[in-house]
């Protein structure tokens, strides 16, 4: 019984290893995007997605699903409104929201 008590106490010790040296090493892609809202505004944010993720149509789909949620669905979202910015280590508050939905936005103008 203590046997297998010590190697569940090892497995779950090297999972919380394991993750937190994930989290540690992750970096993230920061596309700055700038859109002309429904009512002639500009709102502007950042897409972050892992840095392996490097496919365009990916990238702006998350965009757009972001634009919905604002009303802003049909608003263009292409090259010319969203580039590839920097890549840098990922802050613990998106960490949370990437795991889940595979991105993170970043409100900096007129989002709301």
């Amino acid at each position: 019984m203590r046997t297998i008590s010590l190697i569940i106490i090892l497995l779950i010790t090297f999972s919380l290893n394991a993750q937190t040296k994930k989290s540690r090493h992750m970096k993230v892609a920061v596309w700055d995007t700038y859109v002309t809202k429904k009512d002639g505004t500009i709102m502007h944010f950042d897409i972050i997605v892992p840095e392996e993720i490097k496919d365009t149509s990916i990238i702006y789909a998350y965009g757009r699903e972001y634009l919905k949620s604002k009303g802003q669905e049909g608003q263009p979202l292409t090259s010319k409104e969203s580039r590839f910015c920097h890549i840098e280590p990922v802050k613990p508050q998106w960490e949370k929201e990437i795991n889940q939905k595979g991105y993170c936005i970043v409100e900096m103008e007129n989002c709301n």
